[in-house]
């Protein structure tokens, strides 16, 4: 509907005025618009609109009359809180909320492990995933309160109880020629990530370039614990943190794989062999002897669930419980030192050391307490994996891991071409070079589960001494080679 109309000339603001109610012929031009508008309103056709022509050099006047800006406004505030991540299904004042998603994504994640998709991701980078979408999909809060807990006291906490088992001394007298192996290991991670740092660009990431690159030599000589304390300590951003773990869990199932294959023309042990292997460690390892086999293996969800199947119904509450206070002892004497010293972003290694101390002065009760402390350390992980996930953004992730992914390709294919050509020059059985190389890249478990399907039933004990071992040390390593050598190439 088409309404044209003339009206008598305005004031002299009108050219800077719309609406000029206050102009000399203001009743007029009121009587105009109030009915022209009456009009609009009778009308029962929604397509019509009204036009008044503005007088500027013609006596008409006309505008097209659209939904007032105030309305406007307010839907797309409406709309942009729907798809904003500001605003989540979970706020982040909302704690119990947020706690039942972390733990909830860490239970998923356990539970992946059951499946073809999960065990080849794994469980923590499974619990990651979660936490990232359900943060950049707004069901959680990118930023909590439940999140600072989780790095200030549950991530320190889970250290300690992770390396009840790393008795020095024990690994040393036990590994023999394998701990000669994995130092040869270590130290071809190291030349791998001067070598990966240099060829590959990551000046995108800016500073936390070469702290990743840190992260993950600790985690290419120690463990997945090693990662995190390294990144925690020198303040990794969290989407970086997210593409490092992702990209790693990529390449380590490929590397295994590689393993596998340079492994296929070993044959197995024989069992006599195997069983006089076995005899000589529980003989030469004091006060170990009355300690079954499987007591000896890193805790994984299968053995917990196992166990928890066929033995009794009692659960070892008494050993969790002191686990747990010899845990938190131990992460408040760290504390005490770093604030005494004011030694910054020394938290978790010094709590490594102090664990480390009193597990090689203490071997018989710390080897009691860590079936319990491991158990308990699992699931504090997997929280905080869930919480590296929600912390992080999706686009970041997308946009550093290739790079990252990059940079692991290199190191690890020095690492493997290194121990390999200084193992052979130095007479080193290929079984030997092997193990130790999954005991560097994968850590005790993953070294441990190679010897038992390729049945190398005497790599079985030092492969997980060694593993402990790389453990013990990698967070030094990786911190000291960060700070003193990466930062300054």
């Amino acid at each position: 509907m088409l309404i044209t109309f003339s009206l008598p000339p305005p004031c002299a603001a009108a050219p800077r005025c719309r609406f000029p109610r206050s102009c000399s012929n203001s009743s007029t031009f009121n009587s105009a618009i109030s009915s022209s508008f009456n009009s609009y309103r009778n009308d029962k056709k929604k397509n019509n609109r009204i036009i008044l022509h503005e007088f500027v050099k013609i006596p008409t006047f006309s505008t097209t009359v659209s939904k007032p800006k105030r309305f406007e406004k307010a839907l797309t505030t409406v709309r942009s809180s729907m798809f904003s991540s500001s605003s989540p299904l979970i706020s982040a004042n909302d704690h119990w909320g947020t706690w039942t998603a972390l733990f909830a994504s860490a239970a998923l994640g356990f539970w992946s492990e059951k499946t073809k998709v999960g065990s080849a991701l794994s469980g923590p980078l499974v619990a990651t995933l979660i936490g990232l979408a359900a943060s950049n999909m707004g069901i959680i809060a990118s930023e909590a309160k439940a999140y600072s807990v989780v790095m200030e006291f549950l991530l320190p906490l889970a250290v300690p109880l992770l390396l009840f088992r790393a008795d020095i001394r024990r690994v040393i007298k036990s590994t023999g020629k394998l701990l000669l192996a994995f130092l040869i290991g270590s130290v071809a991670t190291t030349i791998g990530t001067a070598v990966a740092f240099f060829l590959v660009p990551m000046r995108a990431l800016g500073t936390d370039a070469w702290k990743i690159a840190a992260a993950l030599m600790g985690r290419h000589i120690g463990g997945a614990v090693n990662y995190v304390a390294i990144a925690e300590a020198l303040e990794v951003s969290p989407s970086v943190l997210t593409a490092g773990l992702a990209a790693d869990n990529v390449l380590c199932a490929v590397y295994f794989t590689t393993l596998f294959a340079l492994a296929s023309r070993i044959p197995p042990e024989t069992t006599e062999a195997s069983t006089n292997d076995e005899l000589s460690f529980h003989h030469h390892s004091p006060g170990t002897s009355t300690l079954p086999l499987l007591e000896l293996l890193p805790l994984r969800t299968e053995n917990l669930v196992n166990k928890g199947s066929e033995t009794s119904d009692k659960l070892p509450v008494q050993q969790m419980v002191t686990a747990v206070a010899v845990s938190f002892l131990i992460c408040k004497a760290g504390n005490f030192i770093t604030k005494y010293y004011g030694i910054k972003g020394g938290m978790l290694p010094l709590v490594t050391a102090i664990a480390v101390l009193v597990a090689t002065l203490f071997p018989k009760p710390f080897y009691e307490l860590a079936p319990s402390g491991e158990a308990m350390a699992m699931i504090l992980m997997q929280v905080f994996f869930a919480v590296v996930g929600a912390s992080g953004n999706i686009w970041n992730v997308i946009n550093t891991a290739p790079s990252i992914f990059l940079f692991c390709l290199v190191q690890i294919s020095v690492h493997l071409g290194v121990i390999l050509g200084l193992g052979k020059l130095f007479g080193f059985d290929l079984k030997l070079l092997l193990i130790a190389s999954n005991a560097n890249v994968g850590g005790p478990t993953t070294a441990c589960g190679m010897a038992t399907t390729k049945g190398w039933s005497s790599m079985i004990i030092p492969g997980i001494l060694a593993g402990i071992f790389g453990i013990a040390i990698a967070t030094f390593l990786g911190y000291g080679f960060g700070t003193k050598v990466l930062q300054f190439m």
